[in-house]
C-alpha cells in the first residue's frame, strides 16, 4: 500500500485502537517489522503504548527519530501498583513505563506521557504526579483523556468498579455522569475524550496548569512526510507483482 501510486504520505498513528505492544508481540514482532518498513519508506509513525517492550525496538525507533520521522507516547494511568495490577493486569508496571520514557528520550526518540485514561473519583487525583513523574524520566510531551465507556465497554468497567472498588463504584459513575451529560458515553467529536460541565472543566484546567508548571509541550513540532520515498527494492515487487498478475489473467 506505501508503494501505490496513490498514497499520500502522512503520519500513521499505532496504538489508537489497541496497543502495538501486547504480550505476544514479544514473539510474534509484528510491530517491529511494521517499524522496519515503515522506517525503509521514511514514513512517520506515532505510538502510544502502555508496554515497556517498546524499548526492544529503540534501534529502529532512534534511527528514525534522527530523520524526524518517530515519536512515541507511554499511557500511565496511575502510580498505585495495585491499582495498576487490578485495572491493567497485563501491561507494564507504572515504573517500568516511566523507565521506558527514559531509555526513548536518552536515545534521542521524542517521549511523551498520556495520563490516560482519567478516572474522576478513581485515579484523576494523580494526574499533576504522574506528569511530575513523567517529566523526570524525560518526556517533553503530554496528553490526557478522561474515560470513555462506548457500546458493551461500560457494562464491564461497571461490573470490574462493583467488583474492585465496591466502595467506590457508585461515587465514580456518578462523577462520570456529570461529565458526559447524565450519561456513561458521549460519541460527539470534542466531547468523547474531554467531557463536559465543571469537572471535566476543573480537569482540565489542572492539566494545562500541571503542563505549564512543568515545561511540558513546550515544543510544537510535527513529523516529516517530505522524507517519504518508495526504496527501488518495493518499486521491483510491484512491477513483478503486476506482470506475475497480468500473467495469471492470461492463463
Amino acid at each position: 500500500e506505501l508503494a501505490a501510486p496513490k498514497y499520500r504520505p502522512d503520519v500513521i498513528a499505532m496504538g489508537t485502537n489497541t496497543d502495538p505492544y501486547q504480550p505476544v508481540e514479544r514473539e510474534l514482532k509484528v510491530t517491529r517489522s511494521i517499524l522496519k518498513v515503515l522506517s525503509e519508506f521514511n514514513n512517520p509513525v506515532g505510538i502510544v503504548t502502555k508496554s515497556h517492550l517498546v524499548t526492544r525496538d529503540i534501534d529502529i525507533l532512534a534511527d528514525m527519530a534522527r530523520r524526524n520521522l518517530a515519536e512515541v507516547f507511554l499511557s500511565v494511568t496511575t502510580l498505585d501498583k495495585q491499582l495498576a495490577r487490578d485495572m491493567e493486569p497485563r501491561a507494564s508496571a507504572p515504573h517500568r513505563r516511566l523507565d521506558a520514557i527514559k531509555a526513548l528520550a536518552d536515545a534521542g526518540v521524542p517521549a511523551g506521557v498520556m495520563t490516560a485514561p482519567m478516572i474522576p473519583g478513581l485515579n484523576d487525583h494523580e494526574m499533576e504526579a504522574i506528569l511530575e513523574a513523567a517529566t523526570k524520566a524525560g518526556a517533553t510531551r503530554a496528553g490526557f483523556t478522561v474515560l470513555r465507556l462506548p457500546l458493551e465497554i461500560k457494562d464491564l468497567f461497571d461490573e470490574w468498579l462493583r467488583a474492585n472498588r465496591p466502595d467506590r463504584a457508585e461515587k465514580v459513575l456518578s462523577l462520570i455522569r456529570q461529565m458526559r451529560g447524565g450519561a456513561l458515553y458521549q460519541a460527539e467529536f470534542g466531547l468523547r475524550m474531554r467531557g463536559e460541565g465543571p469537572i471535566a472543566q476543573l480537569m482540565n484546567a489542572r492539566f494545562e496548569a500541571a503542563v505549564k508548571r512543568l515545561g511540558l509541550n513546550k515544543i510544537r513540532y510535527r513529523l516529516d512526510t517530505q522524507r517519504f520515498a518508495v526504496p527501488d527494492s518495493a518499486r521491483t515487487a510491484l512491477v513483478d507483482a503486476k506482470r506475475d498478475a497480468r500473467q495469471m489473467k492470461l492463463l
